[in-house]
């Protein structure tokens, strides 16, 4: 009797086909394949149906391990309640791998949160963001394909500043910002890098 073949694991979504796009043209941009393969391997993630079939066009590729975990983990729904981040006059920072929700709330009275989204993995292709500044701060440091949009900040006499496109693409990370910075400030941009160090 012929063994029957494995299953192929869990079917997947749109999300975990743009997260694996955004991978792809992370590797582009860093040189590590070539336009040609791109797309070739584009194409074999936008027919992909199962988990397994991600498998080939990433195998060789950073960060490809946490994709497979993410397409296997469920996403929170739309009306997921966002993840509440809250200081009176600390800090609070994010940096390194840690699990970015779909939906974010940052308020601050006099404090500064800092959310560094680049070495790790986003499980949505939509990240929103809601601040609630009095007169702290907001600096969002994104992968550098993202986009974001930060049209619906209202600051009163506070600043709100983006050096990143506002235009969403398929395929990379898009970061929707919106709220209130009453006297402080939002920044959103991509990573400084100095002597070997990001900051």
């Amino acid at each position: 009797m012929s063994t029957p073949p494995d299953p192929p694991g869990l079917r997947i979504s749109d999300a975990d086909r743009e997260r694996a796009a955004a991978l792809l043209h992370q590797a582009l941009a860093e040189g590590r394949i070539t336009v040609s393969e791109l797309e070739e391997r584009l194409t074999v993630v936008y027919a992909a149906r199962y988990e397994a079939d991600l498998r080939p066009p990433l195998a060789d590729l950073p960060g490809a391990h946490q994709a497979a975990i993410a397409a296997s983990r469920p996403l929170e729904a739309p009306d997921a309640p966002a993840v509440v981040l809250r200081t009176g006059a600390s800090t609070i920072k994010r940096r390194g791998a840690w699990d970015v929700p779909a939906r974010l709330r940052l308020q601050s009275a006099m404090g500064s949160v800092v959310l560094d989204f680049c070495d790790t993995t986003l499980r949505h292709p939509v990240i929103d963001i809601e601040v609630d500044l009095g007169a702290g701060s907001a600096r969002l440091l994104v992968p550098d394909e993202a986009t974001a949009d930060i049209d619906r900040v209202v600051a009163t006499m506070g600043t709100v500043k983006s050096s990143v496109p506002s235009i969403r693409r398929p395929g990379v990370p898009h970061f929707v910002v919106h709220g209130r910075a009453g006297m402080g400030s939002v920044t959103v941009r991509r990573r400084y890098r100095l002597a070997g160090h990001y900051f």
